[in-house]
């Protein structure tokens, strides 16, 4: 039961907070309404001092909600719009904090992933891909994710997959194979073989065709291969980037190296990508395993281990267990040895 006054309260600070929100949804959509190349600087300080003056939650919401809806629409949208856009969430990524490219990047993941097992019809599922795309192209999220999502379309490989795989590699190929040369020598193996499987139940054959001769072009480093593969305006912009960011060497420290499968199931696992994010779900690793691991740890180490323990305030079981091995070892070999039972 609550009681009417305290309803009424309840009621009006909902009111209040509602009318706060369509405020900032309003700034926020005029500042993103001007976006451009010249102004880029511009409007993310101001988009800064808002991180400043809002919650953080709020400010994440509403900017994603609004740049989803400028740029996933069934209508293919123009490269240099996705890239403007990318690059200001990059820039907001290196300037407020990560949770902020985190936030972006999990909102469009779940959104591809959604569309795709629906089949939609329109260019949704291209424009998300394109923001992923860009997203890794303006370090904020590592190669691993891009890798991951080429595998999926990889093992199901239909005409749209493949479409998308095209896709992907012309907008960020080269930027793959600087980055990990090994994963997509692995990936065009599989997908040699996943051409040879199915070719026959395919009817477009020449966009498979394609696919691998592009596939090939990257691997032997030879970009005139690839049609309409221009470099310039994603380099351009990063020029940009690294003066707005001010500190060059950020680029690759603020990466998310997160996998599709972790963005996936954050609600049961937890966001450990982002430093401090609250959470309370069910335990990440199975109770009973730990429970037995601990009592193993206190049945083989003496009280006066224990109470050093305390002592240095060690104040959780796994933290107990780390200093007990490591007080109790012979040499750094059983050290590690114990350390990893």
């Amino acid at each position: 039961y609550v009681p009417p006054q305290v309803r009424r309260a309840q009621e009006a600070l909902d009111d209040k907070k509602r009318e706060e929100l369509g405020r900032l949804k309003k700034m926020v959509n005029g500042l993103i309404n001007r976006l451009s190349e010249p102004n880029l600087s511009s409007i993310s300080g101001q988009l800064e001092e808002l991180y400043m003056a809002n919650s953080r939650k709020d400010m994440n919401e509403t900017l994603t909600d609004i740049l989803m809806s400028a740029c996933v629409t069934a209508a293919a949208m123009p490269a240099r719009l996705v890239m403007e856009h990318v690059l200001l969430v990059s820039i907001l990524h290196h300037t407020v904090g990560i949770e902020v490219g985190a936030h972006f990047l999990e909102a469009v993941v779940r959104k591809f992933d959604e569309l795709y097992k629906s089949d939609a019809e329109g260019k949704e599922c291209e424009n998300l891909f394109a923001l992923i795309a860009h997203l890794y192209n303006f370090h904020v999220v590592h190669s691993l994710l891009i890798f991951d999502l080429l595998k999926r379309l990889v093992s199901t490989f239909t005409e749209k997959d493949i479409e998308l795989i095209l896709f992907l590699l012309k907008n960020v190929g080269f930027s793959l194979r600087k980055d990990d040369p090994l994963a997509l020598k692995e990936l065009i193996s599989e997908a040699q073989s996943k051409a040879n499987t199915v070719e026959k139940k395919l009817q477009d054959q020449t966009r498979v065709r394609f696919m691998l001769e592009t596939m090939l072009a990257l691997r032997n480093n030879d970009m005139r291969k690839i049609p309409g593969y221009d470099p310039e305006p994603v380099e351009k912009l990063r020029k940009l980037q690294r003066t707005l960011v001010h500190n060059s060497g950020s680029g690759k420290d603020t990466q998310l190296r997160v996998s599709l499968e972790s963005l996936l199931n954050a609600d049961k696992v937890g966001r450990w990508w982002i430093v401090g994010s609250a959470w309370s779900g069910a335990p990440m690793i199975d109770d009973t395993d730990s429970k037995t691991q601990q009592k193993l740890h206190v049945g083989k180490v003496s009280s006066k281990i224990m109470a050093l323990a305390r002592k240095q305030r060690m104040n959780t079981d796994i933290r107990r267990g780390i200093f007990c091995v490591l007080m109790t070892s012979e040499d750094f070999l059983d050290a590690f040895e114990k350390l990893l039972k």
